[in-house]
């Protein structure tokens, strides 16, 4: 008869619990820069069935999701178990500033690429200083007289 230990019940628990966070982050890992008016993601997937790629964003949080599935003969004899299976999901709080409405989605060579424009209304731009030669050339008691 097994002693039951609720501690280490607890510890391997946990340990399942911290394995598929782990797994997904370290199976989509991620670059990430700012290239003009853009943000680019790209989001390393390989062996990913494309059509198992799933990219949404709601309440500005990006949720990426791909599915790697076991590529190996059903009578295969397993020797070594090392690269991970299953759905793997990665998610990005997004911020202000960006054309959510925009964002492009593209998978090549096992590379997922998001292209995330900033929003026209959080562009920098110039704004032009306009003068009239007129008002230039007046006296301090003409421009009072203009003034008022």
């Amino acid at each position: 008869m097994a002693t039951f230990d609720a501690f280490r019940e607890m510890e391997e628990w946990l340990a399942g619990a911290r394995r598929p966070a782990l797994q997904g982050t370290v199976a989509m890992p991620l670059d990430l820069f700012r290239q003009g008016e853009n943000f680019i993601a790209r989001i390393d997937l390989p062996g990913v069935d494309p059509a198992t790629i799933d990219v949404d964003v709601e309440d500005r949080t990006l949720t990426i999701r791909a599915e790697r599935q076991h590529q190996v003969p059903e009578d295969a004899q397993w020797l070594t178990h090392e690269r991970p299976t299953g759905t793997f999901a990665r998610q990005l709080s997004l911020g202000q500033g960006l054309d959510l409405e925009r964002i492009e989605a593209d998978y090549a060579d096992g590379v997922l690429s998001l292209t995330i424009p900033v929003a026209e209304e959080a562009r920098p731009r110039k704004i032009q200083v306009n003068h009239s030669r007129e008002q230039a050339h007046l006296t301090q008691s003409q421009r009072k007289e203009v003034a008022a």
